[in-house]
């Protein structure tokens, strides 16, 4: 598991590797990164989900910081990016020599998180965490914040029932 301290460091060594190559990086995390970096809603996170370029010398980059810490390879990696169907509206988590490293704002992390529907890991807290914070009290709220960032169709029928759930039920 990766703790904020743990992620920082390994963006320093990220940053390290990418200055060597001579290059210049952009990460924009998402999940259980943003909730641990950003919000400091969560200890740690299995892995740091991002999109990034220029993709392979990240890749790269990612590989030769997992060699070096002993860490899974896949650390860094871009599995969520289907979930960017729209640029969001970001702030800068960190800035380095080599490396930029942003993050979305809270409503489009309540978009993605209800879209994702992986209700089954962190992402339940998450998404709780998230309607709290921005202090979303009805469905309706909640659907045109995600519907602000996401077609209809492409929106689980499982999201609005959690929704409702969650907030019909008072527990957000």
């Amino acid at each position: 598991m990766l703790d904020s301290a743990t992620i920082l460091k390994l963006f320093g060594a990220l940053n390290d590797e990418l200055r060597v190559a001579g290059v210049r990086g952009e990460i924009g995390i998402c999940g259980g990164a943003v909730m641990c970096l950003v919000f400091n809603a969560r200890e740690s996170t299995k892995d740091v989900d991002a999109i990034f370029r220029p993709t392979r010398e990240i890749r790269d980059a990612g590989r030769a910081v997992a060699q070096k810490f002993g860490i899974s390879a896949d650390w860094l990696n871009d599995a969520a990016k289907g979930f960017f169907l729209s640029q969001p509206p970001v702030h800068d988590v960190v800035e380095l020599s080599n490396l930029r490293v942003w993050a979305p704002q809270a409503d489009y992390m309540l978009a993605m998180k209800c879209v994702s529907a992986r209700f089954d890991s962190h992402d339940l807290d998450d998404t709780k965490f998230l309607l709290k914070h921005l202090e979303v009290k009805t469905v309706e709220e909640a659907s045109t914040i995600i519907e602000k960032y996401y077609p209809r169709n492409v929106i689980p029928a499982k999201t609005q029932f959690l929704l409702e759930e969650l907030l019909d039920a008072g527990q957000s």
